[in-house]
């Protein structure tokens, strides 16, 4: 009996501390956490369900190393595929005055210019394919593999289901997002937001409710 009103008083305990207001910096218009979640908060109305992300989106079958999975079929999802479309002619003399512009303002933030262009995962020469860093040509389908190249650890971790988000449950077939679902290619970094929900916030206020 002691063991567990020692244990409520512990949780009790370890929520009041999740909660202790953090002191502000000067000048700073929230006095708490709490406060900015607070202020900052907005409802959620978009899609939670992956199933519901990807709705029309074809699934298509994959085998890497021991691993069979399916993931989202890219090139059906791609604007204006096939390239070769508009690349009628080389990408040089695509350039220049009175040439309609469609991705010429792309920003590479993927890594420095001394080790990244276009051309690093884009084949001049074959637009409706990429390539591997040794030249081989890649379906869009498959652009996971011209990733692995590089981020080989997150590859291993992605394959095996540690890494991305999952389209379905765990239960076989299972269903992953490929790097491009979740990365943009040429700017591949997230940028930093707030949780749609301050769980220990919320926790903390369901705690209160069933002490009551």
């Amino acid at each position: 009996m002691n063991s567990m009103k020692n244990n409520r008083h512990i949780h009790k305990l370890l929520l009041f501390l999740a909660l202790v207001p953090m002191a502000c910096k000067d000048g700073d218009e929230y006095h708490s956490l709490t406060e900015k979640m607070d202020a900052l908060e907005t409802p959620y109305h978009g899609k939670l369900s992956s199933e519901e992300l990807l709705a029309g989106t074809e699934l298509i079958s994959i085998k890497e190393g021991e691993h069979t999975f399916l993931i989202p079929e890219r090139k059906g999802q791609i604007k204006s595929y096939a390239c070769i479309e508009c690349h009628t002619k080389p990408v040089s003399q695509m350039k220049g005055d009175g040439v309609q512009k469609a991705h010429w303002d792309i920003k590479m933030a993927h890594a420095s210019k001394e080790i990244m262009d276009c051309a690093t995962c884009h084949n001049p020469e074959d637009m409706n394919h990429i390539q591997t860093l040794t030249g081989r040509p890649v379906d869009f389908n498959l652009s996971h593999k011209v990733c692995l190249q590089c981020h080989d650890t997150q590859y291993e971790d992605w394959k095996g289901g540690a890494h991305g988000k999952k389209v379905a449950g765990w239960a076989p077939p299972r269903a992953s997002m490929t790097c491009v679902n979740c990365h943009n290619p040429h700017d591949p970094g997230f940028e930093k937001k707030l949780p749609v929900i301050f769980n220990t916030k919320k926790a903390a206020q369901r705690q209160e409710g069933l002490d009551h």
